[in-house]
């Protein structure tokens, strides 16, 4: 038996679930080696200070998460680990360059704790491989609660849903709520994901002027009127392309058009959770209109395939259960596992607090190697929305900045009433590292010199 005792931070977990991320923590250290006898549990319980049941409970939580092994009478040992698998540079090459991601965790502690969440996965795995619910067991539901309540979020749980990422879901909702021929309102630059799917359902949007603030309540409600549609779909805070947010007083002049018509609301919450203040969500003004989406490919990460869910009614989320069935089947019980234990010690929480000031230090920098050129932004936005100087041209611009470690986009996949403007989507994101995000931001810097459309 080894002279071991778990340093405890001062998180704000429960004290088990403390000593167990010391357990792993202290394992992924080398503090700790495969073999290694821990403390019994009263003498460790004495040493703390704290009660047995307490130092039980964690004993078990480590050995649920894969970490330890129990043998009655000889003791708690630190359970026996085969050699970590090298990285996949396969893995590393399949990276999506056109989408916007959020930057990666690069945090050693931090990526440790994501890890620890694998050894919960693995310790379940079995169960994990079965069909399941379509929106989730009640622990994911109420580990969403938790998540959305960050956003002041409070709904039962009968109007939750863990669904299998903002994309499936969106698609979801259009099947319950439209059909062939129906009209769908957006802003007039969006997200081309809602194009995707509304064209695969044959449903027609119709995009909204727009102001410094967003959507405004004018165009709504003369669009109402002119095209009877069955929704509106916002993509509210730092939107994607531009990055704008709706300020709170816009959000309530909508929220008050929505009622007065009777309007459904699809509200694409992704970044909402990014920044330290975010506008409270419009769900929250028009809840019994509004399905909200808090998807966590931004704040956590797109890997997962998963979004919380709330539906207006406890009825309109048994519609969206038959839904999510016909058309996925169901989320992934290995990620929402995975997601909820990662909510439920903190890891989530860290993951999205990294994103939060690392999205900062990425802005810094493309205001730092961009001076000089026009482009909206936003602290915690992921990409920058460039205007091009007179004489560039979207499309060469693409062309020449091809190969490079950065998502460049032109406005056309986002523009769904007029002209595309000459503007790109620049992505801040992903696997890149500040340094080559500096190098490649001078080099489209540099590209949209005055000289470089010479001759």
């Amino acid at each position: 038996m080894i002279d071991w005792s778990p340093q405890l931070t001062d998180s704000g977990k429960p004290r088990y679930l403390a000593i167990a991320d010391a357990i792993a923590r202290d394992i992924e250290q080398g503090l700790l080696g495969s073999g290694d006898r821990l403390p019994p549990q009263r003498r460790l319980a004495a040493s703390l200070g704290i009660d047995f049941t307490t130092v039980s409970r964690a004993y078990a939580e480590a050995q649920a998460r894969g970490l330890v092994d129990s043998h009655v009478g000889r003791g708690t040992f630190v359970a026996e680990r085969a050699a970590a698998p090298a990285a996949d540079p396969e893995r590393k090459r399949a990276e999506d360059l056109s989408m916007n991601m959020p930057p990666e965790p690069t945090d050693p502690d931090l990526v440790g704790r994501m890890k620890g969440g694998l050894d919960y996965v693995s310790a379940n795995l079995i169960d994990l491989l079965r069909y399941q619910s379509p929106i989730g067991s009640e622990r994911d539901r109420t580990a969403a609660s938790s998540w959305l309540s960050m956003r002041g979020m409070v709904p039962s749980l009968e109007r939750i849903a863990v669904t299998p990422g903002a994309h499936a879901t969106m698609a979801a909702i259009l099947s319950i709520i439209t059909k062939p021929g129906d009209t769908v309102l957006c802003e007039r630059v969006t997200y081309p994901g809602i194009r995707n799917i509304a064209a695969r359902f044959g449903v027609t949007l119709v995009g909204l002027d727009m102001d410094a603030q967003g959507v405004t309540p004018e165009a709504l409600s003369a669009a109402i009127a002119e095209h009877r549609p069955k929704a509106l779909y916002l993509n509210p805070t730092l939107q994607n392309p531009t990055t704008l947010t709706i300020p709170v007083e816009r959000r309530l002049a909508l929220a008050e058009v929505l009622r007065s018509e009777g309007l459904t609301l699809i509200e694409d919450d992704a970044y909402g959770f990014i920044p330290a203040k975010s506008p409270a969500p419009i769900a929250l003004s028009a809840p019994d209109l509004t399905w909200h989406i808090g998807g966590l490919a931004k704040c956590i990460g797109a890997g997962l395939r998963l979004a919380f869910t709330i539906a207006p009614s406890p009825r309109c989320a048994f519609r969206l259960a038959q839904a999510i069935r016909a058309l996925s089947v169901m989320p992934s019980p290995l990620s929402m596992a995975l997601t909820t234990q990662w909510i439920e010690d903190g890891t989530a929480d860290g993951i999205r607090r990294f994103i939060r000031a690392e999205s900062a230090a990425r802005q810094a920098i493309a205001r730092e190697a961009l001076e000089g050129t026009e482009f909206t932004a936003a602290e915690n936005a992921f990409n920058i929305w460039l205007t091009l100087p007179k004489g560039a041209g979207r499309a060469d611009i693409v062309a020449r900045m091809a190969g490079r470690q950065l998502g460049v986009m032109p406005s056309d996949a986002f523009t769904v009433a007029g002209a595309p403007g000459e503007k790109l989507r620049v992505c801040l994101g992903g696997s890149v590292t500040r340094e080559a995000l500096r190098e490649n931001l001078y080099f489209l810097g540099n590209t949209l010199a005055p000289n470089a459309f010479m001759g």
